[in-house]
């Protein structure tokens, strides 16, 4: 961390939730890529952020618990009845006494193939600014297949940086087929910075309205008045969902060194 991130008192702490049932793939965290499980990958690969003072797996599951510890990760267990990623990250920020002010990185264990430079430009807003309560990624989107597709959640902004909303739909809609020019549509990626005070805040609110029809947590801070700031990165990130994403990320990862 830089010196003059320390004069401001702010901490950046990453945390990984990892569960290890998945309807569409149990056991996902452990899977092996390269001869190395997949929570490994992204352990080591958040362990390489300079801005970082800790990171952390948030697990319910002692396999996992047990795979972090052997190759000499830090793990907290939690409760195993947390409805969402976000609530294990709550919860571990709380176990882990990180301080209120301090920024806690939400790092997604199924994407063992992200660049670390992804980590240092989600937190950057929020040590940049202290009134800031979260900050998330956004890739402009060039495969146009991803436009549609609902697994791909777009997003629209203000000129602020400001989010102004989340959909699994293609956002915004192009009223005039005949338009020269075609929107840019820009998609969410899966990594968020909160102040840990803002953390708890936001785990405790109800379920809002517009994220239990697009079952989008981020829309909770939205429809209660919490600013966004959205960061476009030029770093995208292949998400494993399934066992058949491990052969595409293998790939990856042989053509990146060689092997």
């Amino acid at each position: 961390m830089s010196a003059m991130d320390q004069e401001k008192g702010a901490r950046v702490v990453a945390i990984i939730p990892a569960r290890y049932q998945s309807n569409r793939f149990p056991g996902k965290p452990l899977a092996p890529i390269c001869g190395k499980p997949m929570i490994q990958h992204v352990y080591e690969r958040a362990a390489r952020v300079p801005l970082l003072d800790r990171v952390s797996v948030a697990t319910d599951d002692e396999r996992i618990a047990a795979c972090v510890r052997a190759f000499g990760g830090e793990v907290v267990m939690t409760r195993p009845d947390h409805v969402s990623g976000t609530d294990r990250l709550a919860e571990a920020a709380t176990l882990l006494g990180i301080p209120e002010q301090d920024v806690v990185v939400n790092i997604q264990g199924d994407q063992p193939l992200f660049d670390p430079a992804v980590v240092e430009q989600v937190a950057r807003p929020l040590l940049d600014d202290p009134a800031l309560p979260m900050s998330t990624l956004i890739y402009k989107i060039v495969r146009p297949e991803e436009i549609d597709d609902p697994n791909h959640v777009k997003t629209v902004f203000d000129r602020h940086g400001k989010a102004l909303y989340f959909s699994r739909s293609a956002i915004p809609f192009q009223r005039n087929p005949d338009e020269p020019t075609p929107p840019t549509y820009y998609k969410h990626l899966g990594f968020y910075a909160y102040r840990k005070g803002f953390l708890l805040t936001f785990v405790g609110l109800p379920e809002g309205e517009w994220e239990r029809f697009e079952k989008l947590e981020q829309l909770r801070a939205l429809e209660y008045g919490y600013a966004i700031q959205v960061v476009l990165t030029d770093h995208d990130s292949i998400e494993v969902d399934t066992p058949a994403d491990i052969a595409r990320v293998e790939a990856v990862l042989r053509a990146s060194t060689g092997a």
